[in-house]
């Protein structure tokens, strides 16, 4: 049973490893522009999961600024994992020990968690192991391959390839709003303010990170009152 799950989650992550590997060739490109060796971008990636993350820790190493601006930068632009953490503690097993739940929130991104949360009924740790263990890799070589090959890739080639992150979102969450009517709008809407966060100059003292937590506990909050899900 644990090696079957392991493979489904293994197969369902396939697409997010291969989108992770083009796009994290851009996160190897930035890191070489601030200074960074292949070694220490390939570590980043494979310990830091996030693209927002790592493209602000870009920024601040080629400042020079001080480390707790680094660490203050990092925990307010990624807080919405925490989010994302106390989702997928709600649907695994009350009784699983803590070295899973250790275990699987390293491997929580964006797309791994909406792959996990769309599973039916209880989530396995090991469906989300299987996820990671190609997520992960695609992640970090593309890293490695990015800062590696910095002088070949052409603008527009880089250009193209920070869509298939959208990409990917769509491919994760459409299946799921097509079981669920209520999802489309609520993700058209999601798209909709964030477009005005971004866009609006009232908002521009918010960062990225804080918006998007700012929209998470409002639009997830008012979607559970006007359309609550019955046990």
């Amino acid at each position: 049973m644990v090696y079957r799950t392991y493979l489904k989650g293994m197969k369902e992550g396939i697409p997010v490893g291969l989108g992770y590997f083009v796009v994290s060739i851009t996160i190897g490109i930035a890191a070489k522009q601030a200074n960074l060796t292949p070694a220490q971008a390939t570590v980043m990636s494979l310990t830091n999961l996030t693209s927002a993350g790592q493209f602000a820790s870009f920024a601040v190493i080629a400042a020079g600024a001080p480390y707790l601006e680094m660490v203050i930068s990092q925990v307010v632009i990624n807080l919405r994992y925490c989010l994302m953490s106390c989702a997928l503690s709600q649907k695994v097993d009350p009784k699983l020990p803590f070295y899973h739940r250790l275990f699987m929130s390293f491997g929580i991104t964006d797309e791994i968690f909406g792959l996990s949360i769309s599973q039916k009924g209880r989530l396995d740790p090991w469906y989300s192991y299987g996820a990671m263990s190609v997520a992960i890799p695609g992640w970090t070589l593309g890293t490695l391959v990015g800062i590696l090959s910095t002088s070949v890739l052409p603008q527009k080639f880089l250009s193209a390839m920070n869509m298939a992150l959208y990409g990917m979102f769509i491919a994760i969450f459409m299946p799921a709003a097509r079981e669920n009517k209520i999802l489309l709008p609520i993700i058209a809407l999601s798209m909709g303010l964030s477009a005005v966060f971004h866009g609006l100059p009232w908002f521009g003292f918010i960062s990225s990170g804080m918006k998007i937590i700012i929209l998470t506990l409002v639009i997830s909050m008012g979607a559970a009152i006007l359309f609550p899900v019955s046990e």
